[in-house]
């Protein structure tokens, strides 16, 4: 019987291929060295962190259990609003059982549905400019429309508060104070004095729509 011939050994690596491995070792070890070897949390960019400002530290004395904020710019809106801020109310006593009092609300009245903020005596006084600006359609009101069934005075009983935004005051304000013959000032001021139980006069009501959800409002839109 023959001897079977064996093949001899392969080397594992030539010399020119060990070179080349030890070059990319080396190279792949310094760029580590470099730059680091990132952990997908690491890699990340940091959310920055808005910054407080106190004419809005008003909005973090509200409950923090469940937070939303409403975006209201026009008359009809506003009545959507409200009705939704009531159904966050009564959803969450009657659905989660939590009480209306652990509940957030902020409803923000800017543009068009900054009046409806001022109390009825304001609306006593000037309904009729309100009124026609608003083209509301019936003649001098007498008292806060949006108060209608007691809807504002519901939603302060449960512990909602109110945004309402300076500019659109100012320019109600000018209308009121040219009616009147009065200066613009001394209406704003006046204004500013009679708003609805729980109001905030904030600087801008868009601005304040954007506070809210930084102080950890979610938010809600009607019109």
């Amino acid at each position: 019987m023959k001897p079977i011939a064996l093949a001899p050994p392969r080397p594992s690596t030539t010399p020119a291929r060990r070179q080349f491995l030890g070059r990319l070792g080396a190279g792949s070890a310094a760029f580590c060295a470099a730059f680091g070897s990132a952990s997908p949390a690491q890699a990340q960019t940091p959310v920055p962190t808005p910054r407080r400002h106190p004419i809005d530290d008003w909005m973090d004395a509200l409950p923090s259990a469940h937070r939303m904020v409403f975006d209201a710019h026009s008359s009809d809106g506003l009545d959507d609003v409200l009705a939704y801020a009531s159904n966050v109310f009564l959803a969450n006593r009657t659905g989660y059982g939590v009480d209306s009092h652990d509940v957030g609300v902020i409803v923000v009245m800017r543009h068009n549905a900054a009046p409806y903020a001022f109390t009825d005596a304001m609306w006593a006084k000037y309904g009729g400019v309100f009124a026609s600006a608003l083209k509301l359609g019936d003649g001098r009101p007498s008292t806060n429309p949006a108060n209608r069934d007691k809807t504002i005075d519901d939603l302060v009983a449960q512990g909602a508060h109110f945004a309402v935004c300076q500019m659109a005051a100012r320019r109600f304000a000018g209308m009121a104070a040219h009616a009147n013959n009065a200066g613009v000032d001394t209406v704003l001021e006046e204004l500013s004095r009679n708003l609805i139980n729980n109001a905030h006069l904030t600087p801008a009501g868009i601005v304040a729509v954007g506070r809210a959800q930084e102080r950890g409002f979610a938010f809600g839109y009607a019109g």
